[in-house]
């Protein structure tokens, strides 16, 4: 039986959901507080840390995992709105057993989540999660109550990450006479990213910094950049700066309004390191990384190695292989040299410093990769799809590696997290690829048709 189906409830990323569906309610978080208590118990008495970002749902979340926590007999001490890398951060520092994120990153409100992170701010080793999972099917019951576990709040956790960040690059650096513009999504970071910048010398222009507990991700951030890009041109900023609900993607925006993606950072980032002889052998993207950056890279000769498509992958590629700089398109970015997760504003930092360092703008840094045409298709389904065995797919993804030729390559998966067939293709002739991958996404559901004909 693998990792996967021995799980109810963790997924690759924690647990996610819809809040008010299980297990995404109130009752759900309170035994799994306790689950998670009963299982960090076993490890002394200790503390555990509760973050959260900005939704709505977060306070509900907290109360009731402090409370499940509480009645196992585990001291909390509760972060409040706090980045996801910070609290990964914090549990380090603090010395904590173990960290607790409410967020659901990038997500619209209305979701929410949970993830854990280790004693060493890395995610919890399998056999924790699999032990907590196993607590969550007992009845739950309380300590004594002279075990009883006690809450504290840390009031200075916003100040100690703002300072953590600006120790990840050199301390002689600074950023005065630099124009930014910082785009919090309303999310987590709305209290501490701007202050980062703003303390090493930019003048900042902020943006989605007055959440509300609705407007998390809505129309802002990594994932809408079209906001950032208007507003580093009314301002004739140097740089726009976007980071997602959570804070650990980060995008960019370069002085002509042109979107700066995770791929053509993580690669400024890489060369950076290159050039000062500290990248520890290869770079690690994902299936979806442009092939550009692939090409980039080995004029360096520097290896791109490829995880399948999630940071979980990307982190566990580098720890394998002992690398330090690895990544998404999406942005999200780890950098081992400096931290223990992905951090969009420790991410961001490394960008300045590379500017700062070559006397170029980021405009001028990113030329120096040319991203390959790539074409997007989803293919919604109702119900799981096994698209290798049909023949008709097969025909057409051998028809349209066969147009590509080296010119070019394929991806052809399932959403991990939707009921979608993700078709994607990219080469070096705009057109070709945008035809071939609609002509390939068109395969793939008339096979899906015919497969929910005849059952």
């Amino acid at each position: 039986m693998s990792e996967n189906q021995q799980r109810k409830y963790f997924g690759t990323d924690g647990v996610r959901g819809r809040v008010g569906e299980t297990p995404i309610t109130a009752e759900f978080m309170l035994k799994l507080g306790w689950a998670a208590g009963r299982v960090l118990a076993r490890e002394g008495r200790g503390k555990v840390l509760i973050g959260k970002d900005t939704r709505i749902s977060g306070y509900m979340f907290e109360s009731a995992l402090q409370a499940g926590l509480s009645s196992a007999g585990v001291d909390i001490r509760l972060l409040g709105p706090m980045p996801t890398p910070a609290i990964a951060y914090l549990t380090r520092t603090l010395h904590a057993q173990a960290g607790i994120v409410i967020s659901a990153s990038h997500n619209p409100y209305h979701d929410n989540g949970i993830k854990f992170f280790s004693a060493q701010g890395e995610k919890l080793p399998d056999e924790v999660e699999l032990a907590i999972e196993a607590e969550l099917d007992k009845p739950m019951h309380t300590v004594d109550s002279s075990l009883l576990g006690k809450a504290e709040r840390v009031s200075d956790a916003a100040g100690r990450y703002i300072e953590f960040c600006k120790s990840t690059i050199p301390s002689s650096m600074d950023l005065r006479g630099l124009k930014l513009v910082v785009d919090c999504a309303h999310g987590a970071t709305y209290h501490t990213a701007p202050y980062v910048f703003e303390e090493l010398g930019a003048d900042v222009i902020k943006l989605g910094v007055q959440p509300n507990g609705l407007n998390i991700n809505e129309g802002c951030g990594s994932t809408h950049p079209q906001v950032l890009q208007a507003a580093v041109l009314e301002h004739q900023a140097d740089l726009g700066i976007a980071l997602d609900g959570d804070g650990d993607r980060v995008i960019m925006v370069d002085h002509k309004g042109d979107v700066v993606d995770g791929d053509e950072l993580l690669f400024i980032i890489a060369r950076s390191r290159h050039e000062m002889g500290a990248l520890n052998g290869a770079v690690v993207g994902t299936q979806m990384s442009n092939l550009g950056l692939e090409h980039a890279l080995r004029t360096l000769r520097v290896e791109l190695k490829r995880a399948a498509v999630g940071d979980r992958y990307v982190m566990d590629m580098l720890r394998q292989g002992g690398w330090t700089i690895g990544g998404e398109s999406s942005g999200h970015i780890i950098c081992l040299d400096r931290t223990t997760t992905g951090d969009g504003v420790v991410s961001a930092l490394q960008v300045l410093a590379a500017i700062m360092k070559s006397g170029r703008s980021l405009h001028e840094l990113k030329s120096d990769m040319s991203k390959y045409p790539q074409c997007l298709v989803n293919v919604r389904t109702e119900r799981k799809f096994d698209f290798a065995a049909s023949s008709e797919v097969r025909d057409a993804l051998r028809e349209v590696e066969s147009q590509l030729a080296d010119k070019g390559r394929v991806l052809l998966r399932a959403s991990g997290t939707e009921p979608l067939i993700r078709v994607m293709i990219e080469g070096s002739d705009a057109r070709q690829v945008e035809s071939l991958a609609h002509h390939l996404a068109g395969a793939v559901r008339q096979a899906y048709e015919k497969q929910r004909a005849a059952q």
